[in-house]
């Protein structure tokens, strides 16, 4: 809760706790008109602080017909008949309702503080043989700089010395990391894994890939307009159909059927307006948002505003991050291919080879073994970043790494081109096969997808930055409709703008992703989905809605819950009218009160808590 929203609600405490002491001090004394006028007056400007303010706003905008205009006009009339407990309390409800919808949706507005996770602290700049630490901001182009493993890229750079492996999930989210060597150019925010290496800087540090990340996101957090609430869309019809019944009611019986009724139609008018407050109707909406978001929580998935529940119900367009969304993100062996051994024979060999290494690889290819590994029987062990390792096991010389590294010891070999990492296996100079490394697709992917495209007619989209033929691979087997590959976030946020592009005002899109390279895409589209398990800081910072445990079956229970929201809402909506146009029958013939207006319009709400209340049980039983 914001310290803003925390101020709203103590003053609003306040404004309700002077409202019962100046009930129980009329109840007790009897005071002239006056003091009871000032007394609830004060409540009443405390009360109604926020919607004056909204109000003014309002005006300065020039909106002038909104329901801040109609609940002053219908209070400050209750006022003018001398109706002040009614007047307040009409306040009361009112605003309370509006701390309720501003509570729903107050963690829809995001920092980005936390992208500063990815900035690096310092640079080493190498100069005429010595090194210094300096700012990333103060390098220039031309600048030589050192990176040693561990540390992150502070620019974008071109290798000049050295080779080495980095990890690019900042980047492009895949958890191999890549081999870079002379000539190859590194971006900002990737880090480096196995070796130190010198650079040149080939951009300044604002224009360096870090810095645009996070101006993306800024940017897009900027154009992505806050949803128009349904009491916005409301009130521009309904408030001046409310002003013009009401002075209706004032002034066309006194002209015709009860001519010179001036008193009597001028406070059946004022009665008439304040029945027709949305009061009831207002926090009906705000209710059952709230009961969504509750559901949601209870099923492990943070929404952080109502209005991205009603968007996922109209959700038609979803789109994708491969690995860690679509794909497990965890490389694990799917083929072993041995050559003149068997393929457990290949399997322990590889493994101890790499038992010391923390390489995804190696750890991979440990897993996979399962059987005990005797790590004193390895020595000798020598990595060479961008090729592989290399060691002695049971008095034989091993290789195992890319293919390049068996064309350097002159190994014969075909090249593998399926789906994932092959890794090479030489025992000496002999090629003794390949154990192929990839990523898998979740289990629930596909019955995930299925759903969305029966019951939601959606279009699947994969953006990726993982290779064609990986990308291509997954978007086969789960029959999405289109698929790009190779991208930078950038790239990403240039395709979904095309797609968004493509929509119509009723149509909502959807992202889902996970990497740091996703928050930019994330925060412009209508509903960005962070998988929060593993999910980068910045991607969880600016989703709109966050899947704690990284079940991409959630996916669906978010949608059901949107909407049966979207449900519950219009049967308060219908709810709420039919009682309040009963009750402004009523008054405008005289026969209800203030007071059994009021009432009317709190039992609305009470009912919609109830009504909101079954969406869990409605996700339960479906």
């Amino acid at each position: 809760m914001t310290r803003e929203l925390k101020i709203r609600i103590m003053i609003y405490g306040t404004g309700v706790l002077v409202y019962l002491c100046a009930i129980l001090v009329t109840m007790r004394f009897t005071l002239p008109d006056m003091a009871r006028f000032v007394w609830f007056l004060a409540a009443y400007l405390l009360i109604g602080l926020d919607v004056f303010r909204k109000l003014g706003e309002n005006l300065m905008q020039k909106k002038f017909l909104t329901e801040y205009t109609l609940i002053i006009l219908a209070t400050v009339g209750a006022f003018g008949v001398s109706r002040y407990t009614e007047g307040v309390l009409v306040m009361i409800l009112f605003e309370l309702g509006m701390i309720f919808e501003a509570y729903s949706t107050d963690n829809a507005k995001r920092s980005i503080e936390s992208m500063i996770n990815i900035r690096p602290e310092y640079a080493t700049r190498k100069v005429r043989g010595k090194e210094f630490k300096v700012d990333p901001s103060a390098l220039k182009i031309g600048h030589t700089i050192v990176i040693r493993p561990g540390e992150r890229i502070p620019v974008d750079a071109v290798v000049t010395s050295g080779t080495t492996s980095i990890d690019t999930k900042a980047l492009t989210g895949e958890s191999i990391p890549e081999n870079v060597w002379p000539g190859e150019k590194i971006y900002s925010g990737c880090i480096n894994l196995s070796a130190a290496i010198e650079a040149k800087v080939t951009a300044l540090y604002v224009d360096s890939t870090v810095s645009r990340i996070m101006e993306m996101v800024e940017d897009a957090q900027n154009q992505k307009a806050e949803s128009e609430t349904f009491v916005t869309r409301f009130s521009r019809a309904y408030v001046p159909i409310m002003l013009i019944c009401s002075l209706a009611v004032m002034i066309y019986p006194p002209l015709t059927f009860s001519y010179g009724n001036w008193d009597t139609w001028i406070y059946r008018g004022l009665i008439f307006l304040i029945i027709a407050c949305p009061t009831g109707l207002v926090m009906s909406v705000p209710i059952a948002f709230l009961g969504g978001i509750a559901s949601a929580a209870r099923h492990g998935i943070v929404v952080k505003g109502g209005n991205y529940l009603e968007d996922l119900a109209k959700a038609d367009t979803f789109i994708f991050d491969k690995t860690g969304t679509l794909t497990e993100g965890v490389f694990r062996v799917t083929e072993v291919k041995a050559v003149g051994m068997s393929e457990q024979e290949l399997l322990r060999i590889a493994a101890h080879v790499e038992c010391h290494s923390n390489h995804p690889i190696a750890q991979s290819l440990k897993e996979a073994y399962q059987g005990e590994i005797k790590e004193t029987k390895v020595y000798r062990m020598r990595e060479i970043p961008g090729f592989g390792v290399n060691a002695t096991f049971e008095g034989q010389r091993i290789y195992i790494g890319n293919k390049r590294l068996m064309e350097r010891q002159k190994v014969e070999c075909d090249e593998v081109r399926q789906n994932g990492t092959p890794v090479y296996v030489a025992v000496g100079d002999r090629y003794a096969g390949y154990i192929l490394i990839a990523d898998t697709v979740k289990e629930e992917a596909k019955s995930t997808l299925q759903y969305l495209r029966d019951r939601c007619r959606a279009v699947l989209v994969m953006l990726t930055g993982d290779t064609e033929s990986a990308g291509r691979e997954v978007a086969k087997e789960l029959q999405m409709d289109y698929t790009y590959t190779n991208l930078m976030p950038e790239d990403k946020l240039e395709q979904l703008e095309d797609f968004m592009g493509l929509q119509d005002g009723g149509e909502r899109l959807v992202c889902v992703g996970d990497g740091i390279n996703d928050a930019p895409v994330l925060a412009l589209s209508d509903v960005g989905i962070a998988m929060g398990g593993l999910g980068s800081d910045i991607a969880i910072e600016t989703a709109d809605v966050i899947i704690q445990d990284d079940s991409l079956s959630k996916l669906v229970t978010a949608v059901r819950i949107g909407k049966y929201t979207r449900r519950i809402i219009w049967q308060n909506i219908i709810l709420a009218f039919l009682v309040k146009f009963a009750i402004l029958a009523l008054g405008t013939v005289g026969v209800a009160t203030l007071w059994e207006a009021v009432f009317a319009d709190s039992g609305v709400a009470l009912l919609a808590i109830f009504n909101a209340m079954r969406i869990n049980r409605l996700i339960k039983h479906s």
